[in-house]
């Protein structure tokens, strides 16, 4: 073998990284460890929240030396291998997008008294009311107002909507529509915003009914980070910077009216004081800490009138108290304060009266973040003046951005950079031209959120549409500024209603049971392995292992999130791991038996199988690939973790295993190394089976079995989980812990089996409920009986009794704390992408076969056994329903889909290859005789794989718990049928199609 030295090396340089990047998630773990230890009364309930802020001590603080380098426990989290929702819970957030905010926008931020009084009080009425906002907002308004609404909303921006004549009943159907389209778009926009953060498979659903959205995601370990990233509207604006050389005269104005009160304050002060002792420079202080501003001079002046406080020690210390209008120095270029000022300063500008003294054309902004001063230590914050066109409005916003990413700055520094479209790259080349023409030149401010990010002076004309934020960012703030642009802005400010932690979709319970059932049956395998391959099968098992430990490692690497999905991919590459390994020494026993020397049958088994391995991996990859860049959600954490398994896969199965069989071997032929033992030597060798004969009673069978299944589900349909179609939610209260799992088992038969999710909502003796029971009956009889079998389910499970009131909660009685209608996890758009990325990939199989294998039916048999498993696995589902065994259709389902297809195209792929292997020989012109003759010497191949795979599956299905019962079935299923298809549909359709018999 060439380049082993390049294989060992790459090896130990993998291992390397892997060891090192794993050693973070174990010290993670310890330290989750400890904080749930922490948070666990003498009664064993756990207190989540008190656990996150157990982390929150300790997110800056080190948690790790490794060899003398010290690492902070954020540092550690960010370089760990990181759960989804489903293995580890993560933070729940509730939003509600201001409705107040939407209707102002509709009626172009309407003055009318009597228009913003409804809306306050529409929103007092809210507080004790579960009806929409904009039915409060009328009812408010027809209380107050005596005028129509269509003279409130008639704008110039509502021209075609709303008219003058319009009733109310018009007006408010446009209000409504604007109201739902906006929590539409905030639903999209957060979503994306969520996918771009870095998390993966992450819940959001609409609260029905109202303007809420429920956010739940996973491994959220910084909840500010998390709250900036939702509530942020996005809102960018670009700005002509008013420089203070214009604006001087308004300025002194407005000092020397800040100074005249304090000198009113100081004589009525002195008026009404008659001793020394009261006039003490701490009373001064407060009394002048209602109005601070002035310049130091005036200060001076306006102090030395009172004598009794002349001393120039006094004068410091009230200096120390007060920050100038003028800032702390003019030589800075701007007006720049004591960050603990601000928000005095800010009151002041917001008077009128100082207003009025400020040219109409301009607006104050506070820069977005304080710098500090490394001389003083203090914290400083700078206030700008941007000029403010007609109908106040900027010249540009953040509607031209195409593209944003975070990027360095010229310092090397981290920044945003972006890029416009066409009318804003107009607009922008318009506006640098004319600020770098001023004398001196001018600045133009970047604006988000009414903050200055950064205001830069402009050199010359910008044509390209390309600009930068800075803005003292550390990468992280710039990477979620960049992800926020990208998404979009929101179309009304979001605000917290809610926020909680919450436990895992799947119990520690399912989740333990889950690790052993998938241990127990890798033993198996590798057992299995050696007793049919002897010294081969030690080789495949070191590269098993190889092979799971470098997905894991490299999972780790890129801060990717290991999910059930995910899992259910590395199942795959195990499957293909193991069968890469079986198609070689397969070909080995072939040549061995043929006669060839030891070091020579190894040679040509690794070449022959060579072009099998990767024409399997390829198809598959093509899929991943296909599934991560137009998917969704599961999807595309699934094929995230399918292609780092598919090359790990490959490299262990090929290149180590040769390695380490060379290095066993040696140079001599006389070597003990066996591929084979007596039990497995001559099995299944001479098998003649006439597979092409029987193809007429495999089509029947498979047509008669999914057209009953096809016709269980038109007639039943499926049983779709809440993430497919929302539900109704409850948050139930009780005294001590409660398992999640084993109440998810309780609940299934209260709800007939229906989707129902449970998992810890703030602590474990609080749970979340969430069924689709009922869940497109809207009427109140169908809440109730919910409720009643919700209730039903739990004292029956518990024992205990439910009570209304949560003060009588304790160790015989339960509560039901709250209550909402939830939407679907996977939404229309995530369904669309995820049928999309389908068919793209069916395309590109059928492509990529076609131009390996020069034959259109290769490409069709291929593509119709594809179609045929999933058709099958669906009907098997709606059989097992009709026979009283109901499995959920959820998120997890969908990645079962997905491997049993990944599953399902290797199979097909290897026995082609050997197909053609034979047809290219062209030793016979019976084609029925080639294709028996090719799947019978594949056969050993296809029936080693499919066992060592199903093992594994059939162990998590028969002790894996009843949670993972609906996804292992699946797969058990899939995997079935698709070594069955490669043999009975794929290859006899290639035949049937094939005119030239």
């Amino acid at each position: 073998m060439q380049n082993k030295g390049a294989v060992v090396a790459l090896t130990i340089i993998i291992t390397f990284l892997c060891v090192y990047y794993l050693s973070f998630t174990f010290v993670s773990r310890n330290v989750q460890q400890d904080a749930v230890e922490y948070a666990t009364d003498e009664t064993g309930v756990v207190n989540l929240s008190k656990k996150q802020n157990y982390l929150d001590s300790v997110w800056n603080l080190p948690v790790y030396n490794l060899f003398g380098i010290e690492y902070t426990y954020k540092e550690v989290k960010d370089t760990e291998l990181s759960r989804g929702l489903d293995l580890q819970g993560g933070m729940h957030v509730t939003l509600e997008v201001s409705p107040i905010d939407i209707i102002k926008g509709l009626s172009g931020n309407s003055k009318d008294a009597k228009f913003n009084e409804a809306l306050q009080l529409a929103r007092e009425k809210q507080k004790d009311s579960q009806a929409r906002f904009a039915t409060l907002f009328y009812e408010s308004y027809q209380e107050i107002a005596d005028r129509p609404l269509a003279e409130i909303f008639a704008t110039a921006a509502n021209r075609g909507r709303i008219s003058r004549s319009d009733s109310d009943d018009v007006v408010m159907d446009v209000i409504e529509k604007e109201i739902e389209d906006a929590i539409d778009r905030s639903f999209i926009i957060l979503r994306t915003r969520i996918d771009q953060f870095g998390t993966s498979q992450p819940n959001i659903q609409r609260l029905q009914g109202t303007g809420r959205i429920q956010i739940e995601i996973p491994g959220a370990d910084n909840p500010e980070r998390v709250r900036k990233l939702l509530q942020g509207v996005a809102k960018l604006e670009f700005w002509d910077v008013a420089e203070l050389s214009d604006l001087n005269n308004s300025l002194m104005a407005i000092n020397e009216l800040l100074v005249t009160e304090q000198r009113e304050a100081l004589k009525a002060k002195k008026s009404t004081d008659n001793t020394t002792e009261e006039t003490s420079s701490e009373n001064l202080g407060d009394l002048l800490s209602a109005d601070k501003d002035t310049t130091e001079s005036d200060l001076d002046a306006a102090l030395s009138s009172n004598e009794q406080d002349s001393t120039q020690s006094k004068l410091d210390s009230l200096s120390a108290q007060i920050s100038p209008l003028f800032a702390l120095t003019k030589a800075q270029g701007g007006l720049i304060y004591d960050v603990r000022d601000t928000a005095e300063i800010g009151n002041i500008i917001r008077r009128d009266d100082v207003r009025n003294l400020l040219p109409r054309n301009v607006k104050p902004l506070w820069e977005v973040k304080p710098t500090v001063d490394e001389s003083t230590g203090m914290e400083l914050l700078q206030l700008y003046f941007v000029e403010v066109g007609r109908g106040g409005q900027a010249q540009l916003t953040g509607e031209v951005i195409t593209d944003a990413r975070q990027d360095l700055d010229e310092y090397a520094s981290p920044a945003v950079s972006m890029q416009m479209n066409a009318q804003g790259t107009r607009v922008w080349r318009k506006m640098t031209a004319e600020a770098a023409n001023q004398n001196p030149r001018g600045r133009i401010a970047i604006v988000l959120d009414n903050l200055v990010y950064s205001a830069p002076y402009v050199n010359g004309e910008i044509p390209n549409g390309n600009s930068q934020i800075s803005g003292n960012f550390t990468i992280e703030e710039a990477k979620d500024l960049a992800n926020i642009l990208k998404a979009g802005s929101l179309p009304a400010p979001t605000r917290i209603v809610e926020e909680a932690i919450v436990g895992p979709t799947l119990g520690k319970i399912a989740q333990s049971q889950g690790i052993i059932s998938i241990i127990s049956g890798l033993v198996v395998v590798v057992l299995f392995m050696v007793a049919y391959y002897a010294k081969g099968g030690l080789v495949a098992n070191i590269a098993l292992v190889f092979n799971i430990f470098f997905i894991m490692g490299i999972l780790a690497q890129f801060n990717a999130a290991l999910t059930l999905p995910g899992i259910a991919g590395i199942v795959l590459t195990i499957g293909m791991s193991i069968d890469a390994n079986v198609l070689i020494f397969e070909r080995i026993r072939e040549e061995l038996r043929n006669g060839s020397k030891l070091r020579e049958a190894i040679a040509t088994g690794y070449k022959k199988a060579f072009s099998s391995i990767v024409d399997a991996n390829v198809t598959t990859l093509l899929t991943a690939i296909i599934l991560y860049v137009l998917g969704q959600g599961p999807i595309k954490g699934f094929a995230i973790t399918l292609m780092i398994g598919i090359f790990c896969s490959f490299f262990s199965a090929v290149y180590i295993t040769r390695v380490v069989v060379e290095w066993m071997v040696g140079k001599s032929d006389d070597s003990k190394v066996s591929f084979s033992t007596p039990f497995s030597k001559n099995l299944l060798s001479n098998i003649n089976i006439d597979f092409m004969g029987k193809r007429k009673i495999a089509y029947m069978f498979s047509i008669v079995f999914i057209a009953i299944g096809m016709t269980l589900t038109a007639v039943n349909g499926l049983n779709l989980g809440v993430d497919f179609q929302g539900g109704r939610s409850y948050i139930v209260n009780f005294e001590n812990p409660v398992v999640a799992t084993d109440m998810k088992i309780a609940l299934s038969e209260s709800f007939e089996n229906t989707g129902t999710e449970v998992k810890n909502f703030g602590g474990n003796n609080i749970m979340k409920v969430t069924t689709s029971y009922l869940v497109n009956d809207e009427t109140d009889g169908a809440d109730k009986k919910v409720r009643e079998s919700l209730i039903s389910g739990i004292e029956k499970f518990t024992g205990q009794t439910y009570v209304k009131d949560d003060s009588q909660v304790d160790a015989e009685h339960f509560t039901i704390s709250g209550s909402s209608k939830v939407g679907a996890t996977i939404a229309d758009d995530i369904k669309s992408a995820s049928f999309e990325a389908g068919i793209f990939a069916i395309i590109a199989i059928f492509l990529y076969i076609l131009v390996r294998f020069r034959k259109w039916q290769f490409s069709t048999g291929a593509i119709i056994a594809l179609v045929h498993d999933a058709a099958f696995v669906f009907s098997a589902f709606a059989i097992a329903g009709l026979l009283g065994i109901k499995y959920e259709i959820d998120q997890v389902f969908v990645a079962a889909i997905l491997t049993i297809i990944g599953y399902s195209i290797n199979d097909t792929v290897v026995v082609f290859d050997r197909i053609r292997e034979f047809l290219n020989l062209g030793t016979s012109t019976d084609k029925l005789q080639i294709f028996n003759t090719a799947i019978n010497g594949t056969l050993n191949r296809t029936l080693m794989t499919s066992a060592t795979t199903l093992v594994v599956v059939l162990i998590l299905f028969l002790f894996g718990g009843e949670v993972l019962r609906g996804f292992s079935f699946a797969l058990l299923v899939g995997i079935l049928v698709g070594t069955y298809s490669s043999v009975f549909v794929a290859s006899p359709i290639v035949v049937d199609l094939d005119k030239k018999n």
